[in-house]
C-alpha cells in the first residue's frame, strides 16, 4: 500500500513538473511571440514614416556644397536640413543655414540664418530670417540677403543694421555690385537713413 501511494507521489509530481514545465515553455514563447510583434509594428511605422517623407519630398541632414564662386573666390554652404524643390532640380531649399566666402584678399565674410535657397547651378543663394554676417570688425544683421553668383551682386534687405568700430548704421537695403566694388545705401518711402558715427 505504502509503494503504491510512492509511485502515485512520483507520478503526480511529474505530471506537475511537466505540466509547469508546458506553462513556462509556452508563456516564453508567447513573451517572444509579443516583442516580435512589438519590433515589427515599430519597423511598420519606421517604414511608412520613411515612404511619407518620400511622398513629401527627399530630406537630407547635414549637407555641405563648396566650390568656387565667378570671380574665383571660395565659399562652403552649410545646411542643418535640406530639401530638393520639385518643380525645380536645380534649386535645394534649407533650413538652419550657414556660409563662409573666402575672398582672394584673404578676407572672410561668415553669413548665417533661419532658412535659405540655393541654386546648385547658377550658385545664386538666398538668405531669409534672422540674417547675420560678420566680415571683418563689422557685424550686421538683416531679415533677408540675396547673393547673386550669376550678376555679380549682394543684397542685404529689410531692417538693415551694421555695426562697426566706426559707428551704427540702420537701413532698408544695401546693394553691393562685386565687380565694380562699390556700395548703395538706400530707404524705402522717403525714410532717412540713421547712422552714428564715431568720429575718434
Amino acid at each position: 500500500m505504502i509503494e503504491r501511494k510512492k509511485k502515485i507521489r512520483i507520478i503526480q509530481i511529474s505530471l506537475l513538473v511537466v505540466g509547469l514545465l508546458i506553462i513556462f515553455f509556452t508563456y516564453i514563447k508567447n513573451n517572444n511571440m509579443s516583442e516580435e510583434k512589438i519590433i515589427f509594428s515599430e519597423s511598420q511605422k519606421k517604414i511608412k514614416q520613411q515612404i511619407e517623407n518620400q511622398a513629401a519630398g527627399d530630406i537630407f541632414y547635414n549637407i555641405e556644397y563648396s566650390g568656387l564662386d565667378l570671380a574665383g573666390n571660395r565659399y562652403i554652404l552649410k545646411s542643418e536640413e535640406a530639401t530638393p524643390d520639385k518643380s525645380n532640380q536645380d534649386v535645394v531649399r534649407m533650413k538652419l543655414v550657414t556660409a563662409k566666402f573666402y575672398f582672394k584678399d584673404g578676407t572672410l565674410l561668415s553669413v548665417a540664418s533661419d532658412a535659405g535657397i540655393y541654386n546648385n547651378k547658377t550658385l545664386d543663394m538666398f538668405f531669409d530670417g534672422n540674417v547675420k554676417a560678420n566680415y571683418i570688425d563689422s557685424s550686421l544683421s538683416a531679415d533677408e540677403a540675396e547673393y547673386s553668383n550669376s550678376k555679380s551682386f549682394l543684397i542685404i534687405t529689410k531692417n538693415v543694421t551694421i555695426e562697426d568700430p566706426k559707428g551704427t548704421m540702420y537701413a532698408d537695403k544695401l546693394f553691393f555690385d562685386i565687380k565694380k566694388q562699390t556700395l548703395k545705401i538706400a530707404a524705402f518711402e522717403d525714410n532717412k537713413i540713421n547712422a552714428n558715427i564715431n568720429l575718434k
